[in-house]
């Protein structure tokens, strides 16, 4: 059937990529078949299940193109589970009795959409999937496209998802003023907690990137001012081993040698063993609608900064976060192009009712295509053998394991 009416919402966290993918998708539908209606619900999933939307009028066709000059998600988002009936209920978008999917669908059909554009990770997606799941076992013909929004860059099968490589770029700048810090204070550790929940690839790019960019300072070493002191001396990421003991002693004769230590975490690195020692305590771990535990209650940050203050004898700790920083910001040019790619065939496949989602496919030689929903899952581990990894890892001194522990 030919498409009259498509719709488009953004949900889980930000990334850097949201606002240019609306932008996009407006911009590719005014080039090809300008009589196509687009509707664009407000907070994700939570519009669509209050009914809550916007026609795309004429005023903002002309001005799509702005949108890629910034960061955020002009649409909004929300982390809804349409299966999670508890929670829907509790947050007052459904009614007692009601099932979310039926909701939704029944929302989808009185709006007569016939493609929806979902822009947002992998519990986007796959919520995207058990929606046109429901929908098509009652006779209602939707298609469901979707982009692949996270800066964890950790989508199977998706070699790289939106957002992430401005994520990293916008984290190393964070960085570069934070390390300042390191001679406010004598034997000072600084913390740089990045975010990544199941996967290292953002610690690890952002540690890269940040890198590159010391390279291209000036310093003066005689002057107190070296490139040691802003140097990034350790990376812990969720795939790795760490040896406390191993770390304290090198970390150790580098705080001894130039008063300072600066250490990259992701977020989720160490996880297990803090909700574990949570649990001992007899502490409720929070979790979200899909059942993640809220890191900002579970704080891997401190947990690395009471590990290593004592027994590095740091006299001042700092633990910063640079993912609320890295994940608003306007996507950079390399996403840019990245974005650009992927919505114009998002919307040659929502054209064609070829449903997926976009991205370039790991087992299929990388090609560019609309991935089936039943393939795509989230948690993808940073692949810690990568070269690039390994010449960080040399670079900075440490060694190389393959699981955190302690």
């Amino acid at each position: 059937m030919p498409v009259k009416k498509v719709a488009l919402l953004t949900a889980g966290g930000l990334a850097p990529c949201l606002s240019s993918s609306v932008g996009g998708l407006i911009e590719r539908y005014s080039e090809l078949a300008p009589d196509i209606e687009i509707l664009c619900y407000r907070s994700g999933y939570k519009g669509l299940l209050l009914g809550d939307s916007f026609i795309v009028a004429p005023d903002i066709r002309k001005n799509a193109g702005i949108l890629h000059r910034h960061g955020g998600s002009p649409i909004g988002n929300s982390r809804v589970k349409l299966t999670n009936v508890e929670d829907c209920l509790k947050r007052g978008l459904i009614q007692e009795g009601q099932n979310p999917l039926e909701v939704a669908a029944q929302q989808l059909e009185k709006d007569d959409v016939d493609v929806l554009h979902t822009i947002g990770g992998d519990d986007t997606n796959t919520t995207a999937a058990d929606l046109a799941a429901f929908l098509a076992k009652h006779d209602y013909d939707l298609t469901v496209v979707g982009l692949p929004k996270t800066i964890d860059n950790d989508v199977i099968p998706i070699r790289q998802s939106l957002g992430a490589w401005t994520a990293a770029e916008e984290g190393a700048r964070f960085f570069e003023n934070v390390v300042a810090e390191h001679n406010a204070n004598p034997r000072m550790l600084i913390i740089h907690e990045v975010m990544g929940r199941h996967c290292g690839w953002l610690t690890a790019a952002t540690a890269v990137d940040y890198r590159k960019g010391l390279e291209r300072m000036d310093f003066v070493p005689d002057a107190g001012l070296s490139s040691e002191r802003k140097d990034v001396h350790a990376v812990f990421v969720p795939e790795m081993d760490l040896d406390i003991d191993v770390e304290v002693k090198r970390l150790g004769e580098i705080m001894d040698r130039i008063d300072n230590v600066n250490i990259f975490i992701s977020e989720g690195a160490g996880v297990d063993s803090i909700i574990a020692e949570m649990e001992a305590r007899g502490e409720e771990v929070p979790r979200d609608a899909f059942g993640h535990p809220k890191l900002d209650a579970v704080n891997p940050g401190q947990w690395f900064a009471k590990q290593f203050a004592a027994k590095l004898n740091a006299e001042k700790v700092l633990v910063q976060k640079s993912g609320y920083y890295s994940r608003a910001a306007a996507a950079n040019a390399e996403d840019l192009r990245l974005i650009k790619s992927c919505t114009d065939l998002a919307v040659d496949c929502a054209i064609r009712r070829d449903g997926g989602v976009i991205g370039h496919d790991e087992d299929q030689n990388d090609i560019l295509r609309a991935i089936e929903f039943d393939r795509i899952a989230g948690g993808k581990p940073f692949d810690i053998d990568q070269a690039w990894f390994e010449d960080l890892l040399a670079a900075i001194g440490q060694a190389k394991g393959s699981k955190v522990s302690h």
